[in-house]
């Protein structure tokens, strides 16, 4: 396979502009790695091209699966040696560091408040101090991110939450701990959405177009600061990625991911218990088992997405499953069917997805930060001075990156 050689990357200096020009130039020379999703595709493309990549990988035990999943750089640089093109992934992918002093709550303090929550609630509120504005805290929940930043908020803390019994929890847990937060009951999709002037806009993994709501109303309102820790960037009405830089906007041959490959940039997650991989294995096996099942039944080799399964069912056989799927798909089994044979098939298609998924996620971590990216240009489009950066390791949460943006009041006046 033909790639071109890595790109040298800028030093923390370089601008957001180039950095995503390096990015978007690597991922559309790699998308024959990343767009085509190994649980639908039994032979990803890529296949043909990487012959030493494939053959390594899947001659992977799956000690070494497990391995990588929970140390995916350590895989990214053994694969690296497989196929050169991939060693620029890591520069690509660098951010400098902006956490601060950890602030997370009292466990008293923290009352129906997971504990990761806590501890990534705490990391952010560290690497946004100081702060010298009232805050409005978007996409709320039930406050934890406020009632954190609360004993360092210098004046008002408001929060926004669409779900009323949210915002009830939310002002009770305020009130029994004494934080200064009032939450509203508030879609901040609505056209009439409120914002209050001169409020320093915070948003702890708001999602898609939540996120992108508060970027677009916080600049049209010049508010004086923004920080943000964006999230599943695939739930947006679009059906692909719009870009919000107008650099970004102008530049042709872009990668323009569809909702899918959005939903690929947040599918790292911290390490599963053994619970919940028993029970992915199991799911997956039989999903891709029935896959199987009904490309031959219909005559047709292509992927037919089957809905959400009742629970319920996670409890019954396999034989159980295909009679659901097949129904809800509108599919006839043959009375005689063998469904053994099947379940096996499923199982070895697990053994291979989960091999071909070690190389597509290689490509998360870039996609995401290609995203990011736009809406760091965007942001300085409007007048604001960003920083970018990661507030707390990943294996705390793999959605670490932070957007801290302050309005320019130079900037603004000129504009």
């Amino acid at each position: 396979m033909t790639l071109p050689p890595p790109q040298s990357v800028h030093d923390t200096a370089r601008s957001f502009h180039s950095h995503w020009c390096e990015l978007d130039g690597w991922l559309r020379a790699h998308r024959v790695f990343w767009q085509q999703a190994p649980f639908t595709t039994p032979a990803p493309a890529w296949l043909g091209e990487a012959v030493q990549l494939g053959r390594w990988v899947e001659g992977l035990s799956d000690s070494d699966c497990q391995q990588f999943e929970d140390d995916p750089e350590r895989f990214a640089m053994l694969a690296a040696e497989r196929l050169p093109s991939l060693r620029a992934r890591e520069e690509l992918i660098r951010l400098p560091a902006l956490d601060g002093p950890h602030l997370a709550l009292a466990e008293v303090d923290a009352r129906d408040m997971p504990g990761r929550k806590r501890l990534q609630a705490g990391a952010f509120a560290g690497a946004v101090r100081p702060l010298r504005h009232d805050l409005l805290d978007w996409c709320c929940g039930k406050g934890h991110l406020a009632r954190t930043l609360a004993p360092w908020t210098p004046g008002r803390l408001d929060g926004f939450e669409w779900d009323p019994d949210l915002v009830a929890d939310g002002n009770r847990l305020a009130r029994a701990t004494g934080a200064s937060v009032t939450l509203h009951a508030q879609d901040v999709l609505a056209e009439d959405c409120p914002l209050p002037a001169a409020v320093h806009g915070v948003a702890l993994h708001a999602c898609g177009d939540l996120h992108r709501r508060l970027m677009t109303r916080a600049a049209a309102a010049a508010l004086p600061r923004l920080s943000l820790s964006p999230c599943c960037y695939h739930l947006t009405a679009s059906g692909t990625h719009q870009p919000m830089s107008a650099r970004v906007r102008q530049r042709s041959g872009r990668c323009c991911p569809g909702r899918e490959e959005l939903r690929l940039a947040v599918q790292e997650t911290v390490t599963a218990p053994a619970r919940v991989r028993q029970q992915t294995l199991k799911v997956s096996s039989r999903r891709l088992g029935f896959d199987g099942l009904q490309r031959q039944l219909r005559g047709v080799d292509e992927y037919l997405p089957v809905p959400s399964h009742p629970p319920a069912l996670n409890a019954g056989s396999f034989a159980d499953f295909c009679r659901w799927a097949a129904q809800r798909k509108g599919l006839t089994l043959p009375e005689s069917l063998m469904f053994d044979g099947w379940e096996d098939y499923g199982r070895r298609r697990w053994h291979q997805v989960r091999r071909h998924q070690l190389v597509r996620h290689l490509f998360r971590r870039p996609l995401e930060l290609w995203l990011v990216l736009d809406y760091a240009l965007f942001l300085e489009e409007q007048g604001y001075r960003v920083r970018l950066g990661t507030f707390c390791d990943r294996k705390l949460t793999p959605r670490n990156i932070l957007l801290d943006a302050t309005l320019d009041h130079r900037t603004a006046s000129a504009g």
